[in-house]
C-alpha cells in the first residue's frame, strides 16, 4: 500500500505539472490538497511523509478518530465538507480552515465560538457553480452580496472560493462550472473590496484536476487518484449522502 500511495503521488503531481504547463501557469500556483474522506489514517500517514502538507476532511467524526494519528505531523488540515452548525464547536478542535462556508447561520456560528476563544479562521466561500441540487454551495448570484456580509466578521479571514464542478464524461459540459468560479473571482475583484485581492480558487478533483488547473485553480483536492476508489457512481460527488 505504501508503494502505492507513493506512486500515485508521484503521478498526481506529474499530472499537475503538466497541466500547469500546458495551461503556461507556474506549478507553485497550485497545490495540492488530499482529500482524505473515509482514508485510514494510517494511509494518510503515508502521503504526509512523503511530503504532503495539506489535507481535507468531509466529517467531524474523521477528523477526530484520526487526530491521535496525525495531529503530530506536519500537515494544515481543512474542513470540505458540509458543517453543520452544531458540530462548529468540535471541528474547530482539528481544523485551521473551513473551505465550505456557505450560509449566514454557519458564519454566526463559527464567529461565536471563534470570538470565545479569541482566535480567526481562515474560510473559502462554497459556490454551486453547477447549480445541481446534489450540492451545497451559494448561488453563484448570491456570492459578492454574502461576501461582503461575511467581511463584518472579524474573525472569518476570507481566503478564496470553493467549488465542486459538474462531473461528466464530456469535458466540454464541465468547463463552464469552472469557469464561473474564477468569473465570480473577477466580480469580487472589481469591487475594489478591502482584504480582497488575492483570492485562491479551490476546484479540481481526480476527474476534472486538468480543466481546474486550466481554469485557474489554485487548490486541487484529490483523493481517489492518490488512495483509491472508495466509492462508487455519483456518490463521490454527492454531499446530501453526506452529514
Amino acid at each position: 500500500m505504501k508503494n502505492d500511495i507513493i506512486f500515485n503521488l508521484i503521478k498526481v503531481h506529474q499530472r499537475i505539472e503538466d497541466a500547469c504547463k500546458t495551461a503556461g501557469r507556474n506549478p507553485k500556483e497550485v497545490q495540492l490538497l488530499l482529500a482524505t474522506k473515509t482514508v485510514p489514517a494510517e494511509n494518510i500517514r503515508i502521503a504526509i511523509e512523503a511530503g504532503e502538507t495539506l489535507m481535507g476532511e468531509n466529517k467531524m467524526q474523521e477528523l477526530r478518530d484520526k487526530d491521535n494519528e496525525l495531529k503530530h505531523l506536519p500537515v494544515e488540515r481543512h474542513f470540505i465538507g458540509h458543517l453543520q452548525t452544531n458540530k462548529v464547536k468540535d471541528v474547530l478542535k482539528y481544523v485551521t480552515c473551513i473551505q465550505s462556508l456557505d450560509r449566514l447561520s454557519l458564519a454566526d456560528e463559527l464567529h461565536k465560538q471563534l470570538q470565545n476563544q479569541n482566535r480567526k479562521l481562515d474560510v473559502f466561500i462554497q459556490v454551486n457553480t453547477s447549480y445541481e441540487e446534489s450540492k451545497f454551495g451559494l448561488a453563484p448570484e448570491e456570492v459578492l452580496s454574502f461576501i461582503k456580509k461575511i467581511k463584518t466578521y472579524d474573525t472569518l479571514q476570507i481566503k478564496g472560493l470553493m467549488t465542486i464542478g459538474l462531473l461528466d464524461v464530456e469535458k466540454e459540459k464541465m468547463i463552464p462550472s469552472l469557469r464561473l468560479l474564477k468569473t465570480i473571482r473577477d466580480e469580487i475583484y472589481n469591487e475594489k473590496i478591502e482584504g480582497l485581492s488575492d483570492l485562491k480558487l479551490s476546484m479540481g478533483m481526480s476527474q476534472d484536476l486538468e480543466l481546474a488547473i486550466a481554469e485557474g485553480s489554485n487548490i486541487v483536492r484529490i483523493g481517489t487518484s492518490i488512495f483509491g476508489n472508495r466509492f462508487l457512481g455519483k456518490e463521490i460527488w454527492n454531499e446530501n449522502i453526506a452529514e
